[in-house]
């Protein structure tokens, strides 16, 4: 058997570049205007084939490229960690303007956590009508709870000590969400700030 990506590896990789830079663009316009880049760092991955055939197999779907590259969206993933929770939805709104991109599906485990506590911002777009990126958008405190959560992950059963776990789990990811929100309320205090100079001076 060939790749599983068959002739197309080439293009997801190329998608994945060029999405990469267009989100290394907001961070120059961003540096350009205020000074604050609003990007912690980029991570970005085209999913292994053993991987890909490990999940076809999971979902029961038949080993094709078919099945990797349109049954399946995230070939291509790239996780973006940002500085501040607005700084997601700047890129957010950046992504969405593009021609190129068309928008599959969003979920905004931000203004909506789930259960545990896990919050992130999800897009999956489709670039050149043809290929599919999943697009993971977070601050750093919620990359952090993130690894965290999955280096200490555990085999959940209906246990008091797994129910304690779980509520301690979520309490430290709302004090990190409060922490997000201060941190935003800062940078904008110092940019209204910086503002006032400049229009003073």
């Amino acid at each position: 058997m060939g790749s599983i990506y068959g002739q197309k590896y080439t293009e997801l990789e190329d998608t994945m570049r060029s999405i990469v830079d267009e989100i290394g663009s907001i961070r120059e316009i961003a540096l350009s205007r205020s000074g604050f880049d609003p990007i912690e760092h980029i991570s970005y991955r085209i999913k292994t084939e053993e991987s890909m055939l490990d999940k076809i197999k999971r979902k029961g779907l038949p080993l094709t490229t078919e099945s990797a590259l349109e049954a399946i969206h995230d070939a291509v993933g790239i996780r973006v960690v940002c500085a501040f929770i607005n700084d997601i939805y700047a890129v957010r709104d950046h992504l969405l303007s593009l021609k190129n991109c068309e928008v599959i599906e969003e979920k905004d485990y931000i203004r909506h956590a789930k259960e545990n506590g896990y919050r992130s911002y999800h897009m999956i777009v489709k670039v050149n009508g043809s290929i599919y990126v999943e697009i993971q958008l977070r601050t750093i405190s919620q990359d952090t709870w993130a690894a965290l959560e999955h280096h200490i992950h555990y085999k959940k059963d209906k246990t008091d000590m797994d129910k304690l776990i779980s509520a301690e789990l979520k309490r430290c990811a709302d004090e990190l969400a409060s922490t997000d929100l201060s941190m935003q309320t800062i940078r904008d205090m110092i940019e209204k700030n910086r503002n006032e100079q400049e229009q003073a001076g």
